[in-house]
């Protein structure tokens, strides 16, 4: 239990960590810099997930985390971030909705993709 609770733990505050890199570098992007929403969502999400995948493999995982995996899952996750902020710029959504959205989608996604794709072989 004291593992499962370790794992959870971490797993939550580098999620924390992880949103708000990925916030603060799309608004930055978004604002400051004037770029479109699209290409601010995937840069952000490329630095926030080097950011978790690093920090995991150290805290929560305990383990290397596969490239093949790591590849993967920036690839999709990468895909998806440019999609959500494609959309938001056609339909002119307002930024918060926009990185809000992602942020809920790549949660759910780096779960699963960290769980049983990236850190497969930390698995005893």
């Amino acid at each position: 239990m004291k593992v499962l609770w370790k794992g959870f733990s971490s797993y939550m505050v580098i999620g924390v960590v992880n949103a708000l890199i990925l916030w603060q570098i799309f608004f930055v992007l978004t604002v400051a810099a004037d770029l479109r929403q699209a290409a601010s969502n995937l840069a952000a999400f490329c630095v926030a997930a080097s950011f978790s995948v690093y920090l995991h493999a150290l805290y929560t995982f305990e383990s290397k985390a596969t490239v093949l995996g790591y590849l993967l899952f920036s690839t999709v996750m990468g895909v998806v971030s440019y999609g959500v902020g494609r959309i938001a710029d056609l339909w002119q959504v307002q930024g918060l909705v926009t990185v809000t959205s992602f942020w809920l989608l790549n949660l759910i996604g780096e779960f699963f993709f960290f769980r049983f794709v990236v850190f497969r072989e930390c698995e005893s």
